[in-house]
């Protein structure tokens, strides 16, 4: 693992950890070795890729049949336990610091989405936007490829879910209004921990806890349903936070809530266990143990059916807590199916040009 004895601010990864489909890598052995072989804390770079399809199909047993979609890989949100980190692997970088500084942008996202829903042979599914990197981070500012996959998908009259936890998903209010209307939109919106010292840690370049409280509110005032994910749930660091978060979510117009336990598969390991010992030494063997615990004495688990929740006792804790907190503040509250019967190949000539 290539390390720095610099605490970097304002990113998650501390390191960059081995790529295992990489046979040659740079290394810093040396304290004379080249300047640009250092790993440092340098600013984000984005690179262009031009897929041939944007659209991926969900087969998992823990999340039911389904499609997502990503415009970017990599994220500069740089949240520490990111699953999505191992894919960057599959690009040439690391899953650690590479994942937050080297980003890539599908920059024909638009063109091809539309060419996927022309087909005649397309079945309308619901599409989950950030499935694996979130789409509303910095770099849709610039791109507005998100921006874009919603005027599209309006067009055709598509259902999408969103999951997020950047503020910038107010800027797509109109449209989100207007998928509302014919029932094609749900939105959940991920907050991890309502303390902004272990947010800034954990998350360091999200939008607060707060602000995410209040696009719960903004999107549930226009009457978007809106899911909180507690997620994930790092037993001895934030856990114990769920109740609340559930509690003002609720407040906010919230109308369900999910969680998952965090998992540390592949290369995540050691880019948590690094970050951890740094950022929290005093209870850093703690955390790892209770993790481990959660997942048969693992920090790792691939079991279907089992990793997102775990078990064993701590788990079981966790798990009863979040449903006694629902219970309490969402009863009674459910999200709306989504329209699948709207969706229409030839969409012909949609007001999209007041958007």
């Amino acid at each position: 693992m290539e390390k720095t004895n610099e605490y970097f601010k304002g990113r998650g990864a501390q390191a960059n950890t081995k790529n295992p489909y990489l046979k040659n890598q740079y290394v810093a052995e040396h304290i004379e070795g080249i300047d640009e072989e250092k790993l440092e804390n340098s600013a984000t770079k984005y690179f262009y890729e031009s897929p041939k399809k944007i659209i991926n199909k969900v087969d998992s047993p823990d999340i039911g049949l389904g499609y997502s979609m990503n415009p970017y890989q990599g994220c500069e949100h740089g949240c520490i336990y990111c699953y999505a980190r191992n894919t960057h692997q599959y690009w040439g970088f690391s899953a650690g610091l590479d994942f937050e500084r080297n980003i890539i942008i599908k920059k024909n996202t638009v063109e091809v989405l539309e060419k996927q829903l022309s087909k005649p042979s397309w079945k309308p599914m619901t599409i989950m936007l950030s499935g694996n990197t979130d789409c509303y981070q910095p770099a849709e500012r610039k791109m507005k490829l998100t921006r874009g996959i919603l005027k599209t998908l309006l067009k055709f009259k598509h259902p999408v879910g969103i999951i997020t936890k950047n503020a910038l998903i107010l800027r797509d209010l109109d449209l989100l209004i207007e998928l509302n209307k014919l029932n094609l939109v749900h939105v959940s919106i991920s907050i991890t921990s309502l303390n902004e010292e272990l947010r800034r840690m954990l998350e360091p370049r999200t939008v607060s806890s707060k602000r995410r409280l209040q696009v719960v509110e903004k999107l549930s005032e226009v009457g978007i349903p809106v899911n909180v994910m507690v997620a994930p749930l790092i037993p001895g660091l934030n856990s114990h936070e769920a109740p609340k978060i559930i509690e003002e979510s609720a407040k906010r117009g919230a109308l369900s809530a999910g969680y998952t336990i965090v998992r540390l598969n592949g290369s995540i390991a050691a880019i948590f266990e690094d970050w951890i010992r740094q950022a929290y030494p005093d209870r850093a063997d703690k955390v790892l143990n209770q993790i481990a615990d959660c997942h048969g004495g693992q920090l790792n688990d691939s079991r279907f059916g089992i990793r997102t929740r775990g078990e064993g006792n701590i788990a079981e804790m966790i798990r009863n807590m979040v449903q006694l907190a629902k219970a309490r503040y969402m009863k009674g509250r459910s999200i709306p199916p989504l329209d699948l019967t709207k969706y229409n190949h030839q969409y012909g000539n949609d007001q999209l040009s007041l958007f």
